[in-house]
């Protein structure tokens, strides 16, 4: 089968010959078929397309709530024939996140019908266009515009308006973890504070996914940031890599407690923007240290603790408290395509400064899911797993 020259391009830039590419695809997508249940339910296939079943594809699915690595499958499913305004994607890589663990326990915001496909993040790249699709081509790389699509399989067929373009130009592992993290740092940093550079950031869960990208964008943009990080066995050598990402300062949660904090006042401004993603007590003590007028953003909860807001900082420092999700962004902004490719295009740009790097992420082929499920939820892992199709 010969193969456009676009996509020849892709195929030498992922290590394989036409011929494989077009072998992959097809072996994934032939043999097995998902069982029909009669729960009332629209089948998978029917959410992507309204067009008959065709063949299938390998994916993770589940459906039941509960452990992921339990209740998380590998099977097949079916694919619908591709229809005119729909697209066929080979998905790439997809990472793990704390949201599609909360989404499979049944814990999230918005829950999809079940069964399900796990995933939420990924790059995929076009393998064939619906007639009147008019905004991607075969040979594109191409990422969700919100949550719930299920990207830990090997193939899709998509709506094109549920798809976004990115450039295919960057790494693979920065492209399958720029939808959530990045965006969700990028947005905290532009939408709530007017920064300037020398002024300064404190945030916890900074060796996190969306920590380690606040820190990066920050520095690029001239802006301080305080770190806050959970004590650990290997703090020095996560300290040492936080400050050569770009981290101008990292503490402990114990030291935001305790009188060394006015000494790092000496150095830096007080913070006028905080970022919080644990809440609990670590929520409180960011709260304490902003400088009056200032915002604490919530994003996310690990602690599960609720977030104690101290009354002496609502009267005397007249401090905001506000939340952020992005998916609710993407949904406002639906029908801005503008406004999200702008935000992405920018983080391109610093990706290829080599100014915004992906987590470091571990590798994992689709098969070996449960071990990567149960690293995910593991305390202290620093990498960011990682599903490679």
């Amino acid at each position: 089968m010969e193969l456009p020259h676009h996509v020849g391009l892709l195929v030498k830039r992922i290590g394989v010959t036409g011929g494989t590419l077009c072998r992959t695809l097809t072996t994934a997508c032939r043999a097995h078929r998902l069982p029909v249940r009669s729960s009332g339910r629209r089948s998978l296939a029917a959410r992507y397309s309204s067009a008959a079943s065709g063949s299938a594809c390998k994916a993770l699915l589940y459906r039941n709530h509960g452990d992921p690595a339990q209740v998380v499958q590998l099977e097949s499913v079916e694919l619908p024939v591709l229809d005119e305004r729909s697209v066929l994607v080979k998905m790439l890589a997809a990472p793990i996140n704390p949201s599609d663990i909360n989404m499979v326990q049944g814990t999230y915001a918005i829950l999809p019908d079940l069964p399900a496909v796990g995933g939420n993040e990924g790059v995929g790249v076009v393998m064939e266009v619906g007639s009147q699709v008019t905004n991607l081509r075969a040979g594109d790389w191409v990422i969700p515009r919100d949550a719930g699509l299920g990207t830990w399989r090997t193939a899709a067929v998509f709506s094109e308006e549920v798809l976004t373009p990115v450039a295919n130009d960057i790494p693979l592992l920065s492209a399958a973890t720029l939808g959530v993290n990045p965006c969700t740092a990028f947005r905290m940093l532009s939408d709530f504070e007017t920064l300037k550079p020398g002024d300064t950031v404190i945030q916890n869960a900074a060796n996190s996914g969306v920590g380690q990208a606040v820190i990066q964008i920050a520095a690029a943009r001239g802006i301080h940031t305080i770190n806050v990080v959970r004590d650990r066995p290997d703090l020095q050598k996560l300290t040492e890599k936080m400050h050569a990402m770009g981290a101008g300062h990292v503490i402990k949660e114990e030291t935001l407690r305790k009188p060394e904090m006015k000494e790092l006042f000496k150095k830096v401004p007080r913070p006028k923007l905080a970022l919080n993603g644990v809440g609990g007590k670590s929520a409180t003590e960011l709260l304490r240290h902003l400088q009056a007028g200032g915002t604490m953003v919530t994003y996310g909860g690990m602690s599960k603790q609720p977030v104690t807001v101290p009354v002496s900082a609502l009267i005397f420092k007249d401090v905001k408290v506000r939340g952020f999700w992005v998916s609710q962004w993407k949904r406002d902004h639906a029908h801005d395509r503008g406004a999200l490719q702008d935000m992405l295009a920018q983080l391109c740009d610093l990706i290829r400064e080599g100014k915004l790097t992906a987590p470091a992420c571990t590798e994992v082929h689709l098969q070996d899911h449960t071990h990567a499920l149960d690293n995910a939820m593991k305390p202290f892992i620093s990498t960011k797993q990682v599903l490679v199709m």
